[in-house]
């Protein structure tokens, strides 16, 4: 008798265990010295509906350099959860819509369809490619080019009617 309680008292103590997820918002608090809800951290806590499986050491990091979420995430067991980030408002600059609604937009010189050939090369080496522009650009402007022999599109910068360079080629 005494041994059937104590598996049935040994039984209830191993139902699932599940991360705390209060405990994963403080880290995350610490991790950005913001509370949840301020600008700079969590926008709101973790759903604690969430069961994840129970983890010794969690690690943090940012998920981009732009610091708009927060990655937590466990080795093992295996997994992970990106924590949203509360982003300051960028006010808009009073001269930034003006001066764009004032610009005509450049007229395309390469059509989808278009023969190009994309040129590229500085003093004593040159390089170039015939392919079919699979977009319109302005000039400047970036567009995709199917190469015939080459499994994927090149991306372009479209110069003049026909003729493109390279990203990171340009004179």
């Amino acid at each position: 008798m005494i041994f059937a309680l104590t598996l049935l008292l040994a039984g209830a103590g191993t139902v699932n265990s599940f991360q705390d997820t209060a405990g994963l918002d403080r880290a995350v608090t610490a991790f950005t010295s913001k509370p949840v809800g301020a600008e700079g951290g969590a926008r709101t806590p973790i759903d604690p509906r969430l069961r994840l499986a129970t983890c010794p050491t969690i690690s943090l990091s940012w998920r981009t350099e732009a610091h708009d979420a927060v990655v937590v995430s466990c080795a093992g067991p295996s997994w992970r959860i990106f924590v949203p980030v509360m982003r300051p408002a960028t006010p808009p600059t009073a001269a930034a819509p003006l001066a764009v609604i004032a610009q005509p937009k450049a007229l395309p010189v390469i059509r989808r369809g278009d023969p190009v050939v994309i040129e590229a090369g500085s003093e004593g080496f040159s390089i170039s490619r015939e392919g079919v522009a699979m977009g319109d650009a302005p000039p400047g402007g970036r567009f995709m080019v199917k190469v015939d022999d080459a499994k994927n599109p090149v991306q372009a910068i479209a110069v003049e009617t026909g003729h493109a360079t390279l990203p990171g080629w340009a004179d």
